[in-house]
């Protein structure tokens, strides 16, 4: 089992998705437009990490 899941995907160019950490529940969000990408802790609207278990 390999420790970040993929859970959501949109987009070709412009991608979105959202991806779990198995071993903690903690959702991540990805974004990538042509060279440019992030990778951050997804959050809910009090500022908390979104967990999933």
């Amino acid at each position: 089992m390999e420790r970040f899941q993929k859970v959501y995907h949109q987009g070709m160019v412009e991608v979105m998705e959202i991806w779990v950490d198995t071993e903690t529940g903690v959702n991540y969000v990805f974004h990538r437009d042509g060279n440019t990408s992030g990778f951050t802790v997804l959050l809910d609207k009090d500022g908390k990490p979104i967990i999933t278990l």
